[in-house]
């Protein structure tokens, strides 16, 4: 959970994610989106995977990253948890002066 947690604080990690949720991409895909180095990229990557947030697949010589859904899946699931639980609607007691009540 820490690596998760970890992953997840950084902005460029976070864009990256983001990307991802339309669809695969390669590493050279993803790095001409950023004015940053394809090292600093592929750092990007290698904690996103340590955190399981992203997959990684070789199709002949690119690699194409993909969300992990399972480990989203997790997450969300964690989150929920600390939702509390519906309650019921407060009901709404009137009270009356019985001064402003005339006989």
């Amino acid at each position: 959970m820490n690596n998760l947690f970890k992953a997840l604080n950084d902005s460029t990690r976070r864009e990256i994610l983001e990307m991802l949720k339309d669809g695969d991409m390669t590493a050279g895909d993803i790095a001409e989106r950023f004015d940053m180095t394809k090292p600093s990229i592929s750092h990007h990557l290698d904690l996103l995977k340590q955190a399981d947030l992203v997959a990684s697949v070789k199709k002949g010589q690119f690699i194409y990253y993909s969300l992990n859904m399972t480990v989203m899946d997790e997450i969300l699931a964690w989150f929920i948890q600390f939702k509390p639980a519906p309650t019921e609607k407060p009901r709404i007691r009137l009270q009356v002066n019985p001064r402003t009540i005339t006989d």
